[in-house]
């Protein structure tokens, strides 16, 4: 329903399978362009945070926070147009209700987050967009340790070094949303009349105070007639678009509207979606080989109120179970290396089982060994307990289950 928000079209169900019919962002995450560009000059960097700000407000208008706000979070589209996506730590916000749920990734989780305190939503939100912003403009993060405890006690004391190099204005807002209480910290409204903030700022963002849908309150008579053509009735979706309930007809239509205005938006802009100034690119700027990067924090996912965890769950000291894994991976023939005290990157290699190539030297074809990457990362949750974690970097999505598979019966504890 926002521009900047990515668009999800329909949601089927199987007994077997899920499948979220969601639109084709096409220039990838904005973690990757931060990475590959370094720190941006300040109006790309404010081109950005203006419609990332304007996403965000439109959730928790709606009753959403989204709790796991990162760069790798936020999509591209092919106009370089800012698309909030993975919602999966998201939660509805109930008015004398707080959460407690501690998720996200913890470089980018406000300190009430990580420390287990209740929050009631908003304030973790302007948090992880505060950590955005300074990667945005300094292509580092404010608050990064490899040691977790260590990382921990930076965000909860507020520790970290602003630039000099930044505008006064940048100076300023930046530290008012990275402020450890969070009573005290400014709020998107707040952010939205910041000096900083309002410069060159779009006028479809500037009036979008109330529901984006009333933007697109008259149907596309050409949509409506293609729409008719596949059988459905003109006036039964004209009545689902005016209600905004999702059936088969409002989900065609909202396919063929945007397909037709050829933007890969959420569509309901149109002509004031394309006020929006042309993206500043060829900034460059001094690269850094310090990425927004962040081990996920633990990862709990409420569903119909109940909780996920991710990882395989352990009882035993930490000591115990880094040598059971290493036992394990020496088993299985994986090759690993050391990150940090508790995180391992692995290596294993499938002989004869890729493509063909030709040998250099002799001309006669070789076969190619596939590749696994995977990180291992051991946590501890808040029950005492310890998860294994095992993220997939690099080969096949069925090799690295086979492999995680394998890893995990070869694991023994007690």
């Amino acid at each position: 329903m926002h521009p900047h928000i990515i668009r999800l079209y329909e949601v089927m169900e199987t007994q077997a399978d899920i499948y979220v019919v969601m639109e084709y962002v096409k220039a990838g995450e904005l973690f990757d362009y931060i990475v590959e560009k370094g720190r941006l000059m300040e109006d790309e960097a404010r081109h950005f945070f203006q419609q990332i700000i304007s996403g965000v407000e439109y959730c928790h208008r709606h009753m959403v926070v989204h709790r796991d706000l990162k760069p790798e979070n936020i999509l591209l589209d092919s106009k370089m147009n800012v698309k909030t996506a993975d919602f999966g730590l998201s939660n509805v916000m109930h008015d004398g209700h707080f959460l407690k749920t501690s998720c996200g990734s913890p470089n980018y989780a406000a300190p009430e987050v990580i420390s287990g305190k209740m929050y009631a939503g908003p304030e973790v939100d302007v948090w992880s967009c505060g950590v955005i912003l300074y990667a945005l403009l300094c292509g580092s993060l404010p608050f990064d340790d490899e040691n977790i405890p260590n990382l921990f006690k930076k965000i909860k004391g507020g520790i970290y070094n602003l630039p000099t190099n930044l505008s006064p204005g940048a100076r300023d807002l930046i530290p008012r949303m990275l402020l450890v209480d969070p009573l005290k910290r400014i709020t998107i409204p707040e952010i939205r009349q910041h000096p900083w903030f309002t410069v060159r700022l779009p006028r479809y963002l500037a009036v979008m105070q109330a529901d984006t849908v009333t933007l697109h309150t008259i149907a596309d008579e050409e949509v409506l007639l293609e729409v008719a053509k596949l059988g459905f009735d003109r006036a039964m979706l004209l009545e689902s678009l005016k209600k905004r309930v999702q059936n088969k007809a409002t989900v065609a239509y909202y396919l063929m509207y945007d397909n037709r205005r050829h933007i890969n938006s959420s569509g309901y802009l149109s002509a004031e979606l394309n006020e929006a100034y042309a993206h500043p690119h060829g900034m460059m700027a001094t690269p850094t080989n310090r990425s927004p990067n962040g081990a996920p924090l633990q990862q709990h996912r409420l569903v119909a109120e109940r909780r996920w965890q991710l990882g395989c769950k352990v009882r035993a000291h930490p000591t115990q179970i880094m040598h059971e894994l290493y036992r394990a991976l020496g088993a299985c023939g994986i090759a690993w290396k050391r990150l940090a005290p508790y995180t391992l990157k692995c290596r294993l290699e499938v002989g004869g089982m890729n493509s063909v190539a030709l040998d250099p030297e002799t001309g006669q074809q070789q076969s190619k060994p596939k590749v696994v990457k995977m990180e291992v990362q051991l946590y501890r949750n808040r029950d005492g307990e310890y998860l294994l974690d095992f993220q997939g970097l690099k080969g096949e999505s069925f090799l690295f289950l086979d492999t995680c598979g394998e890893l995990l019966q070869e694991l023994r504890f007690g």
